[in-house]
């Protein structure tokens, strides 16, 4: 027998398939802009109070503004480095959305694109790891290539993609070409490494409304993981449980390709560390391993570097970052797509709608009805999108819904911006392609759409 409330939900998710309600046009609740410009995803939430607006801006300014080397007279924003893979956080986070593979022969640094690097744990020591940080950091380089670095510091290497193209054909006939990264490091700057490493090519992704993801109550995220263990077919989700720095505990991870962070502040505060090489309170140690003298003894901006302030402005900016209205939500077409996604069992793990909590961190988070489409789970997406490399709970083939409210509007914001996690979809219909593992039934189901469904689908996809 499968609980009630999975049926109740089948039925629930069916019935709204035929028809639009209201409120799905305010993807973020009281809280959705009506901005579907470039600048779609630079935009308060609208529902916050004058004050919260001035925070946002302050937050902004740390977000945006490059940070500077030590020693300067911009106290403020200085410690950037020794190593790290950009100066800002908007210089990744392109206009807020997502990042960007480097172009094909580029001599540049992969800027929004960076490689996570782990080995599998030897011993117990490094078993031990596994709880607090997620992975066995490589010992020379750490758990991230940082390719840019201050002068008298040496680079840890250079990111090359290079890319392997195969065909994928529907059922009458059209063919879509695929595209997966091959990642090639070159000018180490400390050796080789290990040959046991484990890489895990990431793209940025986008800023919108990470403060109501992270309002969600968690035990509705566990109910819903609950739920999908206990109903028919493949589609199992399960919650990843990472470190709590700042609580000394483990609890459920949100944030991240994998969910490896547990809330927005812990994230913020490994962003600056590791992409930036700013310290702070969670993170007071530069990412320097014992192999980089010339980093380990480089002048600091301060101890931290990213004031408690700072921390808590960029925190208030991240959380508020509001999701843009939907649009035509009651054409035909987008309809007809609305329907086939629910039809293919994409909406088990792309989960339509939550409540946030009514005890959020902020007012304007608080009580709304909202519709990222994420059950904000691990999935296993098949040996296709596998990177390899566990992080926390997650497997090597895991990965966490990644929420879609916005979507359509990712290339408008940045052109040049791919999806999934790597970027290696060019388009929508690529990225679908590339699901497999529990999403292989979906997957199979969408092949067998014809030109028109596919056309409809897609319709429903760039809505959100």
């Amino acid at each position: 027998m499968f609980p009630r409330r999975f049926f109740f939900l089948l039925i629930t998710l069916l019935s709204a398939a035929s028809t639009a309600y209201a409120n799905e046009a305010l993807p973020a609740g009281k809280g959705s802009t009506g901005q579907q410009s470039r600048t779609a995803f630079l935009q308060p939430s609208a529902n916050l109070s004058l004050e919260g607006r001035l925070d946002f801006a302050a937050g902004r300014s740390f977000f945006r503004s490059p940070w500077v080397r030590a020693p300067t007279t911009t106290t403020a924003r200085d410690g950037l480095g020794p190593l790290f893979n950009g100066m800002n956080c908007q210089g990744c986070h392109i206009r807020n959305g997502r990042g960007q593979p480097p172009a094909i022969n580029s001599t540049k640094s992969a800027f929004s694109m960076l490689l996570r690097l782990s080995i599998p744990p030897q011993n117990e020591a490094q078993q031990a790891l596994l709880k607090t940080i997620g992975i066995v950091p490589e010992p020379v380089y750490g758990g991230q290539l940082q390719d840019m670095a201050n002068p008298g510091v040496t680079p840890e290497g250079r990111i090359r993609v290079d890319w392997q193209t195969h065909q994928v054909q529907f059922a009458d006939g059209f063919s879509v070409e695929l595209q997966k990264p091959v990642v090639n490091i070159e000018r180490l700057g400390y050796g080789e490494l290990r040959p046991d490493t484990q890489f895990s090519l990431r793209v940025a992704p986008p800023m919108i409304g990470l403060g109501l993801l992270e309002a969600i109550p968690e035990q509705a995220i566990l109910a819903a993981a609950e739920a999908q263990q206990q109903s028919p077919g493949d589609v199992k989700g399960t919650p990843n449980w990472v470190w709590d720095i700042a609580q000394g505990k483990t609890v459920l991870g949100r944030f991240g390709w994998k969910a490896g962070q547990p809330n927005l502040n812990q994230q913020n505060a490994n962003a600056f560390v590791n992409d930036l090489g700013l310290t702070s309170a969670l993170f007071p140690k530069d990412p320097c391993t014992a192999s980089q003298s010339a980093c380990l003894h480089s002048v600091n901006g301060g101890e931290p570097e990213v004031s408690a302030n700072i921390l808590r402005l960029v925190l208030h900016h991240t959380r508020h970052i509001a999701v843009p209205k939907r649009q035509n939500i009651d054409d035909p077409e987008v309809l007809r797509g609305k329907a086939l996604f629910q039809q293919a069992g994409c909406a088990q793990c792309h989960r339509p709608s939550w409540r946030t909590a009514a005890n959020a961190a902020d007012p304007a988070l608080a009580n709304q009805l909202i519709w990222p489409y994420s059950d904000l789970l691990l999935h296993d997406m098949g040996e296709g999108l596998a990177d390899g490399r566990g992080e926390f709970a997650a497997s090597g083939r895991q990965w966490r819904t990644p929420p879609l409210w916005g979507i359509g509007l990712t290339q408008t914001v940045n052109p040049k911006a791919q999806f999934l996690h790597d970027a290696r979809a060019r388009t929508l219909l690529e990225a679908i392609l590339w699901h497999a593992g529990e999403a292989a039934d979906a997957k199979a189901q969408v092949l067998d759409f014809n030109e028109e469904q596919r056309s409809a689908l897609l319709a429903f996809l760039n809505s959100l």
